[in-house]
Order: C-alpha cells, then structure tokens, then sequence
C-alpha cells in the first residue's frame, strides 16, 4: 500500500505545469518525495480510545522520522486524541482510512505563540498543527483531522435553531446583548478589544494570558516552507481559518474535503497568503466563510512584507455553504497575481467570483483568468469586485429618490488599492441576487475587466460604478426582477458587445454621472425593452453610443 504511495507521489511530480488545455501558460509547481519508511505512532505509546491525550507519542514519531532522513509517520484507524503537533522537513503524516486525529478542547495544552491573523503579526494559540522554515512536507491519506472548533468559537444567535441556542446557552459560556454566545469571560475580554492580539512592546505575557480563549488558532499554519502535499484528508472544525499557508511555497492541494459549520466564525477554508507556486485541484469546500482565498498581508503590514500571492492553479474544485467561491482579500496589500482558475462549481455560496479590499490597503491585483464556473443558487453576487469593503454603502439606489452621493476622491499612494486586468468566461450561473456588481472608488477606478461568455440567472442585473475599460462580451443577464438591466455610474470606456437579457426590463441601460463617457453598445437587441438609454445626474446624452 504504502509503495502504491510513494510511487504516485513519484509519478505527480514528474508533471510539469507550462501549458494548459485552453493555453494558459500555468505555472510550474514542485511537489514533495518522501522515503518509504514507516514510523506508526501506536510504536511510540499512542493509544486510539479517544481519551489519552498522545501529543508526546506523535510529535516523538515526527521527530525521530525527521532526525533520520524523513519517511511517513503513520495515523492507524482509531481515535488519537492530541494537542497541538508540529511537522518538520520529510515528514508525511499519513492517516489511515478511519482514523481521526481529534485535537483537544483543553486550551493549557494550546501555549501562546507569535503568529499571524488577518494579515498582521499576532500572539495566539499555536495552531493543531504547523510547521516554519520546513521542506518536503505533507498530510496525507483518508482519515479525519478535526480541530474542535466548537470549544473556541464565538456563535450568533440567528445562525441556530431556538433550540439549539437553547442547548449552547446550557451548555456554560457567556452571553452578551442576548444574541452573542461566547466560550469563556476570557474570549469575552478579547472580544470588546481593538486589535488585543497585536503584537506590541507595551502588552506583556499576563495581558495576553487574560485574553488567551479569544487568540483563536486557524487548524494548520505553514510557515515560510517549501514543497507542501496535503491529499485525501478531510480537515474539519477548525477554531478559526481551516488552511493557511502562509509565505510559502511549492504547495499542493488535491482530493481533500474542508468542512467548517456554515456560521462558523471566521471559519475559512484555505487562505494562501503570501505565496507562490501553487496547485489546488479536485477539493470540496463546505464552510463558514470564504472558501478558496487569495492574501498577501494587511495594510502597511503587508506592504512592508511585500510578497504577493501568485503563480496559482485552482481546478476542479466543489464549493457548497462559503461567504465566496473564489475570493481575492480583503487583505492583499501585498499584491495577488497570476492566478488561474478553472471548471468549479459554487453551490449555496453566498458570493460566487468575490475580490474585495478597501482604502487603505494598497497592493495591486492583476493578471486573473477565470474560466468555465458552474453556479446555482447565489445569495448574494454571481461576480462581485467591492473597493468599499467593511465600510459604509456609498451609494444607495434602492427607492424612489435617486442622486449621486458626495464621496471624497482622495489622493493616490501606496495605500490605495488596485484591481485590474481580470479576464472571466464561460460562468454559467442558475440564480443569484444580483449578476454582476463592479464597484470601484473615484480615485482608482476598477480597470480592465472582461466578461465573455456567460449565462447569469438572476433577479438583479449588472451594477457598474467608478469603473474603466468594463467588456461585457457575449453575456446573458436574465434577469427577473430588474427595471434596468444595466446601470452605470461614473465610468468611462464600458464596451456592451452582444448582450442578451429577460423580457419584462423597462430599461436597457441607465447611465448617471458627470464623469462617465464613452459607453458603447452593439449587437445587442434593442427592441423588448420600452427605453434603450437613460442618462441622468450630469451623464451627456452623447456618452452613449447604439451600435
């Protein structure tokens, strides 16, 4: 069995990543080999009952493994409750078909570590499992890592049944304002804080010892390694962030499921941060926020570190229950390139294609091809692209009174934010809230998107603000409850090329603003709707041209 594996590890890395199959020019991305030799943890005291806590036999099995050369640390079936475990270079740990590898809810075992959240260096719990300065790792095989999430997690109370809420409450905990349930007074101090985690001079250990149950850890953080293999393995119940790979390299991702309750707090399913040189390939996410996440570090912290997210292969991956599909940010303020995604599928995702940041950020992405994404039943965006994220709606166009809201345009620097050069095709999509929302700020517009190729069911049409170089291309927007199909606010050379969309629209296209110009239609049937163009609030009737 054990040969069978070693051989199709040798087999994938003979794959190179130069060409695709629709001509991408896709990176190429290192896996790890490891040695054929065995270090079963049960040789080294570790009891399956679920009960005795064997962080000693397994972390004595990954290091001798590691002292002599590498090899595979073995998880047999059973019930191995653990506290936390670090991997180190040659290492695979294996887990067998039924086995599960069950982190436990006592926090003493979790010692408060410097690491990283949202982008910025923190103190937290050291995560289940990590690794720093390792190469040739992996976690592999059919078994169960569960992080016992549920012990460190904040929960609100309209994400649960009466009765389920009910049973929380009973089970211990602190309520706050009687719809906020938390583990601990301890999570509670942390909670009505600003940053507590933050690394700083003037906190000292016994501040953050106060705090301890609110430094949550994400389930498995490697850092600054090279030539990662996680296969097979389901990673569940995760405190915080699932998978977070952070500054690191040559990472493959195949074959795993990622399972996080849906309104579990913060409970993504892998964020890449800051690294290069990665495959993600026939996974499914099922999660309590974003599923497959781009990052590159926060504000002036990920300037300053400056390493970008890019050189990225996703395919073939299942999304259910996410915040987003595929998601760029919020925190990129390292930059994300190069990142191809192609054939998934986002079902029950509240956003399907999510980039979001915000003033203050800075970090530019770019050069992002997307291609053929199935989607049904969309909460929220089909495609979304957000410069306003976490900040208060600039501009609301529900209602009877319409008119353009007064928004600073301030000045460029480094902490101004970019997304631009983004190509989407084929995205078929079977019902959404809205199909498409671009939204860029006045001072750095959202520059050069194409959409081709695609079928968007949805009740919303296209939203378009403070945007340049917009190409609809061969996009169907059927919408069911739109007046306008397309509205556009303060944007300048958006290209409309044969665009299809449902009966029952009044307008084909609202325009609005003094500074939007150059609007171009054609190919495009103007015949079913009762208004081809209106222009509004400064927008000359000559910044829209019918083709």
């Amino acid at each position: 069995m054990y040969r069978k594996i070693v051989f199709l590890l040798l087999l994938a890395c003979s794959i190179k990543y130069s060409l695709g199959q629709d001509g991408w020019r896709l990176p190429k991305v290192t896996e790890p080999i490891f040695k054929n030799v065995q270090y079963p943890i049960t040789k080294y005291g570790a009891i399956p009952d679920g009960h005795t806590l064997n962080t000693q036999a397994i972390q004595k099995a990954i290091d001798e493994c590691h002292a002599k050369g590498g090899g595979i640390v073995r998880v047999p079936q059973g019930l191995w409750l653990t506290g936390p475990i670090v991997l180190k270079s040659n290492v695979n740990l294996h887990l067998e078909t039924g086995a599960t590898l069950l982190f436990t809810k006592d926090k003493d075992q979790y010692p408060l570590v410097k690491g990283n959240w949202e982008g910025m260096p923190q103190m937290r719990n050291q995560s289940p499992i990590s690794a720093e300065n390792a190469s040739n790792i992996g976690i592999t095989g059919n078994g169960i890592i569960d992080g016992n999430g549920d012990a460190w997690r904040l929960v609100k109370k309209e994400k649960l049944t009466a009765s389920q809420w009910k049973k929380l409450v009973a089970s211990g905990g602190v309520v706050k304002n009687g719809n906020l349930w938390m583990p601990s007074e301890s999570f509670a101090r942390g909670y009505e804080m600003k940053d507590p985690g933050r690394l700083s001079p003037e906190k000292d250990v016994a501040f953050y010892q106060s705090i301890k149950d609110f430094l949550r850890p994400n389930l498995v953080v490697f850092t600054k390694c090279d030539k990662i293999l996680l296969e097979g393995v389901t990673f569940q119940n995760s405190a915080a962030w699932c998978l977070h790979p952070l500054m690191s390299t040559n990472i493959v991702v195949r074959n795993i499921f990622v399972k996080n309750p849906w309104y579990a707090q913060n409970g993504d399913g892998i964020d890449l941060e800051s690294c290069s040189n990665v495959l993600i390939e026939n996974s499914v996410f099922d999660v309590g926020d974003d599923a497959l996440c781009m990052k590159s570090g926060r504000d002036a912290d990920g300037r300053a570190r400056a390493m970008p997210t890019q050189n990225v292969i996703i395919k073939g991956c299942t999304v259910y229950a996410s915040h987003g599909g595929f998601v760029v940010g919020s925190e990129m303020s390292g930059g994300v390139k190069n990142v191809y995604v192609s054939n998934c599928t986002f079902i029950g995702s509240d956003i399907g294609l999510r980039f979001k940041t915000t003033r203050g950020r800075g970090g530019v992405v770019e050069n992002i091809f997307i291609k053929d994404i199935y989607m049904k039943d969309i909460p929220g965006e089909a495609i979304l692209f957000d410069m306003y994220y976490m900040a208060r709606d600039p501009i609301p166009l529900e209602g009877e009174k319409r008119e353009l809201p007064k928004v600073e345009m301030l000045p460029v620097d480094e902490t101004t934010p970019q997304f631009q050069n983004i190509h989407i095709s084929n995205v078929y999509c079977n019902g959404a809230k809205k199909a498409i929302f671009i939204r860029g700020i006045p001072e750095m517009h959202v520059k050069n998107i194409l959409i081709e190729n695609s079928v968007l069911q949805s009740e919303q049409g296209v939203d378009i603000q403070e945007t340049s170089g917009i190409k609809l291309k061969n996009v169907s927007v059927y919408a069911t409850k739109a007046d306008v199909v397309v509205d556009i606010v303060n944007s300048d050379d958006v290209q409309i090329s044969g665009l299809k969309y449902a009966d029952g629209a009044s307008v084909l296209l609202r325009a609005a603003g003094d500074r939007t110009k150059n609007i171009r239609i054609e190919k495009t049937d103007y015949t079913r709707v009762k208004e081809k163009v209106i222009t509004e609030l400064g927008t000359p009737s000559a910044a829209v041209q019918l083709h």
